[in-house]
């Protein structure tokens, strides 16, 4: 491995990364376009959140077969800056092709689902890879820290993004204009801010890895079922990836339904919702930089718990304080634990992980939290399915995946897992 001198600036820039792609995390995925596809794209059927949550499935399947497969290559070729920058401009592209689809509403929805699985994949491929450096940037001592800088950042991004999309709907609301005609450009300024803010990740980054060509040539079918079975060499990073699906379902949830649930099941009206998550990325953000520090001092899986705690305790304020003001505070409590749960796991992998093979194993963990998008969406959109529409059940059956979650980590052992990596990493 290189030992190139790890710079502010580019810790920065790597950060910028996560600033960069937050946007299109908030507003396709959580805010605006996931609600306008099940409301106007899909006419807002009975089967209208389950179509939305199978395109979201499929697309997560796509990156759980080709998430490790391309880290191996990275990993071979020292290539992960590469692999990023195409993921970027994937994403960016198919962006940009979202909007002039969404304009055509239920016309085009077959079309709409299609372009989404696109960019979605293109994201999800660009969340592993700039993952990856992450390992190179920090030490076991300070990588929740640098993680959790990231994150934080990326709250901001989001914030910023969602900040101008709420500007422009509320003016063409303002004007009379209807959902077809503002929410398009949305997709065009999310598109846009995720290009220009990613630029200094690609001028500043370093690509710390060198070629590995000892890593032998395979079929991807042989990489993916290589990569999988390498984890038993590895029981508490594996313990913690099946954990891991647990409580990312649950959080795959809250990022996909949210402002779903907010208008299906509470009323909530467009700009009301933009006007919630905006908050709730400051409270996100405060969240993932305030534990990151904690995470540091007293441990990976302490801090892990008590998020999974305050999970729990999120669903039930939500189930039984069923309004519109309770709706507000335990969103708030999400976002407090939200960007911490997610970055205190990207850092945990990063210590339990070898070092010659990190963009495979954050690939694995990719897989993770793929077949976690799956789960826990699915499971929501079934019980939506099944008892016409009743948002508030399929919020409870949410809060059980994170009671899974909390008691399957109880058998990490963070520091066992740690040394198993360095050995792996000296054999």
């Amino acid at each position: 491995m290189n030992t190139i001198p790890v710079t502010k600036r580019e810790l920065w820039s790597w950060s910028m990364y996560d600033f960069a792609n937050s946007g299109y995390t908030t507003v396709v995925i959580t805010a605006i376009f996931n609600a306008y596809f099940v409301g106007v794209i899909a006419g807002g059927a009975s089967w209208a959140t389950l179509l939305w949550t199978t395109v979201f499935a499929i697309s997560y399947l796509i990156v759980m077969f080709l998430g490790p497969v391309l880290g191996r290559i990275a990993d071979r070729h020292a290539s992960k800056k590469r692999f990023l920058l195409i993921s970027t401009i994937g994403c960016v592209l198919t962006t940009l092709l979202l909007a002039p689809v969404a304009a055509r509403g239920n016309d085009w929805v077959w079309i709409a689902c299609v372009v989404f699985i696109a960019s979605n994949v293109f994201y999800a491929l660009g969340e592993n890879f700039t993952a990856s450096f992450l390992p190179e940037l920090s030490t076991s001592k300070d990588i929740a820290k640098v993680s959790a800088w990231g994150w934080s950042l990326g709250y901001v991004g989001g914030l910023i993004t969602l900040g101008v999309c709420l500007w422009w709907v509320t003016s063409q609301q303002a004007a009379g204009a209807k959902a077809q005609e503002f929410i398009p450009m949305t997709l065009v300024i999310t598109a846009v801010i995720y290009a220009l803010a990613s630029v200094p990740t690609f001028l500043f980054l370093r690509e710390r890895a060198t070629p590995n060509l000892h890593i032998e040539r395979e079929s991807s079918w042989q990489t993916f079922s290589r990569s999988i079975a390498q984890l038993q060499s590895f029981p508490d990073l594996k313990r913690f990836f099946i954990a891991g699906v647990a409580y990312q379902a649950g959080l795959a949830v809250v990022i996909s339904l949210a402002s779903v649930y907010a208008e299906q099941a509470l009323g909530f009206k467009m700009a009301d919702t933009i006007k919630l998550l905006l908050v709730v990325n400051v409270s996100a953000a405060v969240g993932a930089f305030v534990f990151g520090y904690v995470q540091d001092r007293i441990g990976h899986k302490p801090t892990l718990v008590i998020t999974l705690v305050m999970w729990i305790a999120t669903v039930i304020v939500a189930y039984v304080w069923h309004t519109q003001t309770g709706f507000w505070f335990a969103a708030n409590l999400a976002g407090l634990c939200l960007g911490a749960s997610q970055s205190g796991g990207r850092a945990l992998v990063g210590v339990m992980s070898p070092k010659a093979q990190l963009a495979e194993f954050y690939g694995l963990w990719g897989v993770v939290v793929r077949l976690a998008g799956i789960v826990g969406p699915m499971l929501y959109g079934i019980v939506t399915f099944a008892t016409q529409n009743n948002h508030r059940l399929a919020l409870l059956c949410t809060g059980s995946l994170f009671v899974v979650g909390l008691f399957v980590l109880r058998a990490v052992d963070v520091s066992r897992g740690e040394a198993r990596a360095a050995a792996q990493g000296d054999a």
